[in-house]
């Protein structure tokens, strides 16, 4: 019976792989950017939290058994929110990244939808010392999260501008460190293309850029396809993501989603983060990275 479910997963994993062949076929050649070298494909990883392993470093253990190029690793967890600013828990991570041959893909700091940066004065401080923790790991994007209590939106889904004031005016105290440091801030919110380029035009800084999520935006009612086209360069990472089913069986069309990333030339980190586990948490996102793999290759 294993071996019959297997070979059926493998299909349709090669089905897709073909279908992705045929409609990319025409436009993986139509960039000229030079992020799209044929030595410049993807890299794609997990988000530490996805791999329910947040925080640890046993995440690149998880993830060395699932083929993963790497990990997006958060700040901490429930007990230590911020445990990255230790040089103890870089070490251990670096450690575990060499031992595993997985790499550090990126730093999220999901602790912002608790300690909000709009209302939260230590969340400033949080980001200043996660500045700090990516030079260290010579890691060069830190995810900053506005979901939860972050929420950048009122209880009536409109904009919060109080809120958003707030976070631009922290934000452009924060964005020297990050300059220094040579660390790209990334924003993933619930806000659209045009209110992002807004709240950065705001900030103005290079170091602060868009940390697209498109299954968060395709739930906004977004055209994630053309947001991704508009922000163009303004975005530093992805998460890929389909909160419905497997990847290729769900909402997400990432054959678009590639088409998208050729036409503004990006090359680089992708993270899952939301996988659905239908076939429990190694299988189902071995199959979700066997399926991006046939779309988003290590080489163009």
């Amino acid at each position: 019976m294993r071996k019959t479910k297997l070979t059926r997963r493998e299909m349709l994993v090669t089905s897709a792989g073909a279908i992705a062949g045929l409609a990319l076929g025409s436009c993986t050649s139509v960039s000229t950017s030079s992020k799209s070298s044929a030595k410049n494909g993807f890299k794609i990883g997990a988000c530490d939290w996805t791999l329910r392993q947040r925080g640890t470093p046993k995440a690149f253990e998880v993830a060395k058994e699932i083929g993963l190029d790497g990990v997006q690793v958060a700040t901490g967890d429930n007990r230590d929110p911020m445990a990255i600013r230790t040089k103890e828990h870089r070490d251990a991570i670096l450690q575990a990244a060499r031992e595993n041959d997985v790499e550090i893909g990126s730093v999220g700091m999901a602790i912002l939808n608790n300690v909000p940066l709009k209302s939260a004065p230590e969340a400033e401080e949080w980001i200043c010392e996660g500045i700090a923790a990516c030079k260290a790991l010579k890691v060069k994007v830190m995810l900053l999260a506005f979901f939860g209590k972050g929420n950048l939106f009122d209880k009536d889904k409109k904009l919060d501008t109080a809120a958003v004031d707030v976070v631009v005016e922290r934000l452009k105290r924060i964005m020297p460190k990050a300059e220094e440091a040579g660390v790209v801030l990334g924003v993933e919110s619930y806000l659209s293309a045009e209110q992002h380029v807004d709240l950065l035009n705001r900030v103005n800084s290079p170091a602060l850029k868009v940390y697209y999520d498109v299954a968060n935006s395709h739930e906004m009612g977004y055209d994630i396809y053309k947001e991704i086209r508009d922000l163009g360069e303004l975005i530093c990472e992805f998460h890929v993501k389909d909160n419905k089913d497997l990847y290729g069986k769900g909402d997400i069309d990432f054959i678009e989603v590639r088409k998208a990333m050729d036409d503004i030339g990006y090359r680089g980190w992708m993270h899952i983060e939301g996988t659905q586990y239908p076939l429990g948490l190694v299988r189902s996102i071995r199959y979700d990275l066997e399926y991006l793999r046939m779309i988003f290759p290590p080489e163009v």
